[in-house]
């Protein structure tokens, strides 16, 4: 498996986070869109702490098995392929005994700051945040830095680690749980409390 190299920083102003990548150089790779994701989990993957994910990018659909050992910059590891299809796959997987548990939608910008990924996200009833991710420690952190973001700020992890930070009463990691999570959607009183 591959390890992922990335941190997330909440509660982020986009509007100056923008400026400060152009100041910097970066690229906008893609504008923000629409994203939708199968999430699939069985006992036996909770226990692990993974999960099975189809995810339509906008631009391509993945299938992905995460795996979190640890919540840290290097703690999530995982098997990436793109596949054709987002309905075709979801249904490769049920008809394999492995239904997704949740629908999820979020949307999603791509900026690439030398070989340093940034990616600003909404997800729905949760704060704009932003994911760094790249190929090792030191450019991550780097960039984070010249973001002007504090280490102390950092959050490691799934998303329920965001949602668990805005929602202390709540418990996000359920969020797997919640048969549809989608802008249209009110806050579920699982993640809420």
């Amino acid at each position: 498996m591959q390890t992922e190299i990335e941190v997330k920083f909440p509660n982020v102003d986009f509007t100056k986070l923008r400026g400060q990548l152009k100041d910097l150089g970066a690229l906008r790779e893609q504008p923000m869109r629409h994203m939708r994701r199968a999430i699939i989990e069985t006992p036996s993957m909770r226990e692990k702490h993974s999960f099975v994910r189809v995810r339509d990018e906008g631009d391509k659909v993945t299938l992905t098995y995460k795996q979190v050992d640890e919540n840290s910059l290097t703690g999530v590891k995982e098997i990436e392929v793109t596949v054709s299809d987002f309905e075709a796959t979801v249904a490769l997987l049920e008809q394999s005994d492995l239904p997704y548990k949740s629908f999820q939608e979020s949307r999603r910008e791509t900026w690439r700051l030398d070989d340093v990924e940034v990616v600003l996200d909404e997800w729905p009833h949760l704060d704009p945040y932003i994911e760094i991710e790249g190929p090792t420690e030191e450019a991550v952190k780097e960039v984070a830095k010249k973001l002007g973001f504090d280490w102390k700020d950092a959050i490691f992890g799934r998303t329920t680690e965001l949602y668990q930070l805005q929602y202390p009463h709540g418990d996000a990691d359920k969020l797997v749980t919640i048969p549809r999570h989608t802008f249209d959607q009110p806050l579920s009183k699982i993640i809420s409390g």
